[in-house]
């Protein structure tokens, strides 16, 4: 791939990642605010701290590219994270934290990919402030799988929605949840 291209996949990726970092932020906070256990607040506010900080160092990216957000998606993910943020205080514990998860597993394929094109163009603080930002979406992840992975619903969604259950080599065996040891 021509570094032209490595440039413009990096740059499509770093704009989908702060217009995601948007809705990820406002959904913590509504998130956090619709919980009573004062371990799992703790926990996401720390977490939508973190995507706020992810957010600031992937524009500064994009300005460093001569690139900038896509207006219209900051609109849309605007809106979609006030909307999650207030969907939380009306649809349970349960969900909430699965929908996290199942996300920050995304986010985290997402850096992956951006840090290999980073690379590419031979952008190294690019590629290792990437590389952080998979590996702290990749905790997100486990602290949410963790959350869940007792739930008796787990089964049924993860099998719908296709994560948290681990992969099975052999079809005939009932799937098994992933415990967050077997994630490291």
């Amino acid at each position: 791939m021509n570094p032209e291209l490595h440039r413009q996949h990096l740059i499509e990726i770093l704009q989908s990642a702060y217009s995601g970092e948007l809705a990820a932020g406002f959904a913590y906070r509504g998130h956090w605010k619709s919980l009573k256990n004062v371990d799992e607040r703790a926990a996401i506010q720390k977490i939508e701290h973190e995507e706020w900080v992810h957010r600031t160092r992937v524009g500064e990216m994009l300005a460093h590219l001569d690139a900038g957000p896509l207006k219209f998606r900051e609109a849309r993910l605007w809106i979609v994270g006030r909307t999650i943020g207030i969907a939380c205080h009306m649809i349970g514990w349960f969900l909430p934290m699965y929908f996290a998860g199942r996300l920050e597993s995304g986010n985290v394929i997402e850096y992956q990919n951006a840090a290999m094109h980073a690379a590419a163009l031979e952008l190294r603080e690019f590629e290792s402030d990437l590389l952080i930002m998979a590996d702290v979406e990749k905790q997100h992840e486990e602290y949410f799988l963790n959350v869940v992975s007792g739930h008796r619903w787990l089964p049924l969604v993860a099998s719908l929605f296709g994560w948290g259950i681990a992969p099975q080599s052999d079809q005939s065996a009932s799937p098994e949840l992933v415990s967050p040891e077997a994630t490291d």
